[in-house]
């Protein structure tokens, strides 16, 4: 089995495992769960197709056992399945902390959350529109920000800010295989022509406001769900 496919099992067997708790009960969310991550890594999976074609990353195809052979398009069967199990495992530690922190108070840190986000996005996507990957993924994040916690005013948001913080290190550990942090050759390359150029050890900076982008969506259409399904 290939390193990718390794990282993918550990990365959802926790979560999956534990969602039968019975003070979280997970799994009675999963109507509302499943669509909305599978509408959010349809956009993913074409967004990853599209800039794989085009030369903005990569993977290390055939060179070791990182990858497994079956691919779907350009995109790794390993790369499809990060869409549907990273999310699945940041939204079960969203309804853990709720859970498990019933009196936490994330308002602020959620205000403080947006407009960090909202700036940052802005400001290097802006500086760096010739970098499909900076400019897409900042700036994205920003108008996710804008719409989502500025125009609608959801609630959770603050959730979704502790949440994110929570995830950073099983994220920074999953990304950081990948990248290359314990490899001779990354799982994942980037053109470099496409990034700021700063890393967290491998892990393009970039990639802070990619899955930003990609969990933001996720738990707004489950929330949606959730108030008309459960």
């Amino acid at each position: 089995m290939s390193l990718y496919m390794w990282v993918i099992l550990g990365t959802v067997t926790g979560p999956f495992c534990l969602s039968f708790d019975k003070k979280v009960h997970f799994y009675t969310y999963w109507k509302a769960l499943f669509p909305a991550i599978l509408i959010v890594a349809l956009a993913f999976i074409s967004w990853d197709q599209l800039f794989t074609q085009a030369g903005i990353w990569g993977f290390d195809k055939f060179k070791t056992h990182n990858l497994i052979e079956n691919f779907l398009g350009d995109l790794p069967l390993e790369e499809v399945l990060f869409f549907l199990v990273v999310p699945y495992a940041c939204v079960f530690i969203y309804e853990v902390l709720k859970a498990y922190f019933p009196q936490r108070k994330v308002h602020k840190l959620g205000h403080f959350f947006a407009f960090a986000f909202t700036f940052a996005g802005f400001l290097f996507g802006i500086l760096n529109m010739d970098n499909w990957y900076t400019a897409s993924a900042c700036i994205i994040t920003s108008i996710l920000t804008v719409g989502i916690y500025f125009i609608q005013r959801v609630s959770w948001y603050g959730d979704f800010a502790f949440t994110y913080l929570v995830a950073i290190i099983p994220f920074l550990i999953v990304n950081g295989i990948l990248t290359g942090a314990v490899t001779d050759e990354p799982i994942v390359w980037y053109s470099a022509d496409h990034i700021m150029g700063p890393r967290i050890v491998t892990i393009p900076v970039e990639d802070l406001f990619y899955n930003y982008a990609m969990l933001l969506p996720i738990i707004w259409i489950y929330e949606r769900l959730k108030t008309k399904m459960l």
